[in-house]
């Protein structure tokens, strides 16, 4: 869950490591650091809490002509937030960031007597004074020492004070990217740090040790051998990682989603149907599973929800959405005739991957839906499934969601042609329907005006409630969370009909009600619920489907949202609430894009 850069080169460190680090900071951002070899025999260290920022005002003027360096954005596992627990850690000869947690850190520095020479409360320190132990002239042999000893997830990056110019990497689970362009080599925890110089990437197998040089990249196993790295090229264009004109990338995210939206279409819609032959998923996978059972966590767990509705009511069968980090306690029921979806954004999600290697064990199929190429999750998948929703910056989900969406609508589409539950000229009409969903998405963005007034009513809530039934209920527990990650507005989705089992016990006059209807069937039970809250002092803010208005909807503050098939509204209802979130979060003067105790990517169980 922490930012990695590594770079040697013709540029000058300093900035290039502090670039890096301000496009990695949604991955932790409690602390920063950086290490640069000046001269031979010499690396120095400049590092503190808060963000890269303060870092950047920490450095000044220091390292201005180091071309080699280390970089580090840390949020919290092991001891506090404050300046000796920031990485980089410098032991000896060893300097050395990481990413991931050394469960056997304690049994490690009493086995070989390290306690004299730690300062900090972390496990990564322990790592790097092991290292040093073991240190005798040769990186090779110190770092397959050490990690013929480590227990747990890690991502290393290492400097030696006696190997100028020279940066070494080791990883099991953790992430590790590198490239070498003709600015030099470099290495990061993510592929949109890369992007200032490249495209191209290749993923660092695990237990190989990387090392960058200026005129290129080694890559060998434990034992010596040489392999030759499998490089990638991401979908997005160089600059696609940048802000722009806006204040916050969660706002650019928004705004970008009609385009992520048809990227994920294209060309998985052929002649009018939903296909998936260029992902190289057989109709086969599709038609002879029994049940599908999705995992993932937080927001895409949120994607499998909205699927699950589809599912039932489409196809007619048997669907579990599962939360990853409960999925192997739970004691599921998966099987050689179960399809398995792992759901993640980045596709790096620990819990997420944990649970997909479990479900492997059991006999089951599996596929993924990520938007990261060449991520684990991708690389332990029988099929994969790509968003193309281009780097996703900001800690809050947008985008990633949606796209997530988009390939759920189109996949259901196809099981119910293939396994026979709709025809030819009913899936024809369903796509025709789903392509209006991006210009159903740019009327949404192009009233977020109204939708700004709207969050003015509720800025100053302490407590707040979301109710729905059904389809909306499931979109509504996405727009709570995104609400409250941003906000720190505590926001509760509840399915309105459970209003009267106790909830409702909470509704006062300072309790605002964010409510949702898109589905025509449920409309007038969903006015009902919205009734009582009212009769009970709340102020309700209504988004609803815009040919699902009447005089009685006019009672309250309303957001009409644009006319698409019912099925359909989870998209652009999904973004009326991003919007919502967002600009609440804004006003009151928050950083949107880095909410506290926080991180993009959680790599740690």
């Amino acid at each position: 869950m922490c930012g990695i850069i590594g770079y040697t080169g013709k540029e000058k460190v300093r900035d290039v490591i502090l670039d890096a680090l301000e496009l990695l900071e949604y991955r932790g951002y409690d602390s920063a650091g950086i290490a640069y070899g000046e001269k031979e025999g010499t690396v120095s260290v400049c590092k503190c809490a808060g963000r890269v920022a303060d870092l950047r005002k920490k450095c000044g003027s220091l390292g201005q002509d180091a071309t080699y360096g280390i970089g580090h954005t840390r949020w919290a596992t092991h001891g506090g937030v404050c300046d000796l627990n920031a990485h980089p850690h410098q032991v000896g000869k060893v300097t050395l960031v990481h990413n991931g947690i050394i469960e056997n850190y304690k049994e490690l520095t009493k086995e070989y007597e390290l306690e004299n020479e730690l300062v900090s409360e972390t496990d990564t320190e322990v790592a790097a004074a092991l290292l040093n132990h073991f240190y005798k002239g040769n990186p090779d042999e110190a770092i397959t020492k050490l990690v013929g000893v480590l227990k747990g997830t890690f991502a290393l990056v290492m400097l030696f004070a006696d190997q100028p110019g020279r940066i070494f990497s080791i990883r099991n689970v953790s992430p590790i990217v590198a490239t070498y362009s003709e600015a030099g080599a470099m290495l990061a925890s993510d592929v949109t740090a890369l992007c200032r110089f490249t495209n191209r990437y290749f993923v660092v197998p695990e237990y190989h040790i990387l090392e960058l040089l200026q005129d290129g990249v080694r890559l060998s196993t434990l034992t010596g051998e040489t392999v030759e790295p499998e490089y990638q090229v991401a979908d997005w264009e160089l600059n696609s990682s940048e802000k722009g004109a806006y204040p916050f990338y969660m706002e650019k995210e928004i705004m970008e989603q009609p385009d992520a939206i048809r990227a994920t279409m294209e060309g998985r819609i052929v002649d009018g149907f939903p296909d998936f032959s260029k992902d190289g998923l057989p109709d086969s996978v599709l038609k002879n599973c029994e049940r599908i059972c999705v995992v993932a966590c937080g927001t895409a767990m949120h994607a499998g929800l909205i699927a699950q509705s589809l599912v039932k009511s489409m196809l007619q069968m048997h669907i579990d959405v599962e939360l990853a980090s409960e999925f192997m306690y739970a004691d599921p029921v998966v099987d050689e005739k179960t399809l398995v979806v792992a759901v993640s954004q980045s596709g790096e999600t620990i819990d997420t991957l944990e649970a997909l290697k479990y479900a492997k064990k059991k006999g089951a199929t599996c596929m993924s839906i990520l938007n990261v190429k060449g991520s684990s999750i991708s690389r332990e998948s029988d099929y994969v499934l790509y968003t193309n929703a281009g780097p996703e910056i900001a800690v809050a989900s947008t985008k990633a969601y949606t796209t997530q969406l988009t390939v759920f609508y189109l996949l259901v589409a196809r099981i119910a042609y293939i396994r026979g539950k709709m025809s030819e000229d009913e899936v024809k009409s369903y796509i025709r329907d789903f392509e209006q969903v991006p210009a159903a998405v740019e009327q949404v963005l192009a009233n977020k005006k109204q939708i700004h007034l709207i969050a003015k009513n509720v800025i100053t809530a302490k407590d707040l409630f979301m109710i729905g039934r059904g389809l909306d209920y499931a979109l509504l527990l996405e727009g709570s969370l995104k609400l409250k990650e941003v906000s720190y507005i505590h926001s509760e989705a509840y399915a309105s009909g459970e209003l009267k089992h106790g909830p409702i016990a909470l509704i006062t006059t300072d309790t605002p009600v964010v409510a949702l209807i898109t589905q025509e069937k449920l409309k007038q039970k969903e006015l009902s619920n919205i009734k009582e809250v009212r009769s009970r002092g709340a102020d309700v803010v209504l988004f609803i489907k815009e040919s699902l208005q009447d005089p009685t909807t006019k009672e309250y503050e309303t957001v009409a949202l644009p006319n698409v098939r019912d099925a359909f509204m989870g998209i652009p209802a999904s973004v009326a609430l991003q919007l919502l979130a967002y600009y609440v979060s804004a006003d009151k003067g928050y950083d949107v894009d880095k909410p506290r105790n926080l991180a993009k990517v959680v790599t740690v169980e």
